[in-house]
């Protein structure tokens, strides 16, 4: 532990000596550097949000934690203690305020995730009752709901008869995902729910063939492709996308796909495309039971994280919630 602590000193006493002579040698501080060397979006924001944050300078550290309306200020405050002239570096406080309003933006979108994800839904709440009726109807268009207690939520993917009882963990922000995806694109969303309900087997290729042995073969080749619980599975994406958030896994594609703030729609469209992919992947692993559900999602997620530890990063998904919204 001694050990690890002396390392840590004096990688930071280096790390130190070495911006003081980069300074000397460019006549750049730091974030003049990144600005200037580094394209926009993810490469440049967190390389930003790394200086200031482990920076010995409180005003720098507390930067990324300002209120958006204090921004601009801030700026300037930034500009004036590195003594910076913004009349003769004009673009680098263009470029510090987009980077700090990623970053500010994002810190702020996940506690309105929060928010939602902690409040529960209240069947006394008339909002809450409004938006449950409002996802069948987008859902199920022509199959009229024939009471608020009923076996037909199972056809959605709901547990029972009654789905307040499936929003406990993801509270609020699971109708309000699903509500989006089944409104934002309702066509896919249909076809996915439609999906779930009649799989149908993919092709199996001579490779895939000769992994089974002749028992399981034989029962690969009776069984019916497994289906899943749409609403359940969707409050379970939803789990995987509020966890992606609060790692900072999804900084890189917010940081490359909105061009200041990210904000709730940038998460619910997330979302429509981690259910959209999920899906699919599903359909290509091709589990024996729904119980093989947590190791075909624990292997969906590692590979979603691979993808966003790529800088270039950004989730892109080819269907209507996402249009007007990304912008590369």
């Amino acid at each position: 532990m001694l050990i690890q602590v002396c390392l840590y000193f004096y990688c930071k006493f280096l790390w130190r000596c070495l911006k003081f002579v980069m300074r000397k040698l460019t006549g750049r501080c730091e974030l003049q550097r990144i600005c200037y060397n580094t394209k926009p979006g993810a490469s440049r924001t967190m390389k930003i949000e790394t200086s200031l944050r482990d920076s010995k300078s409180k005003l720098l550290q507390t930067s990324v934690s300002v209120h958006p309306d204090a921004i601009e200020k801030t700026i300037d405050d930034i500009m004036e203690l590195k003594g910076i002239n913004p009349d003769i570096n004009p673009q680098l406080g263009i470029s510090l305020q987009a980077c700090l309003l990623q970053i500010v933006g994002y810190r702020n979108l996940i506690a309105d995730v929060e928010k939602l994800r902690r409040e529960p839904y209240d069947s006394d709440n008339p909002q809450h009752e409004e938006m449950l009726l409002q996802l069948w109807k987008f859902l199920k268009p022509n199959t009229p709901l024939e009471s608020r207690i009923s076996k037909q939520w199972c056809e959605i993917g709901f547990q029972g008869d009654d789905p307040k009882t499936d929003f406990r963990g993801m509270g609020l922000l699971g109708l309000y995902n699903l509500q989006y995806f089944a409104e934002r694109d309702a066509a896919a969303a249909q076809q996915v729910l439609s999906d779930s309900l009649h799989p149908k087997c993919r092709d199996i290729t001579k490779e895939e063939i000769s992994k089974f042995s002749k028992a399981e073969w034989e029962k690969k080749r009776m069984d019916k492709a497994i289906g899943y619980s749409f609403a359940i599975v969707g409050i379970n994406i939803t789990d995987l996308t509020y966890n992606l958030l609060v790692s900072g896994a999804l900084k890189t594609h917010f940081y490359n796909i909105a061009p200041e703030a990210p904000t709730l729609s940038h998460f619910q469209q997330t979302f429509c495309y981690l259910m959209h992919e999920f899906h699919k992947f599903w359909i290509e692993e091709d589990p024996m039971d729904i119980m093989e559900f947590n190791r075909v999602r624990e292997k969906f997620r590692k590979r979603i994280i691979k993808q966003l530890q790529d800088p270039d990063m950004a989730l892109c998904p080819h269907f209507a919630a996402s249009e007007g919204l990304t912008n590369m």
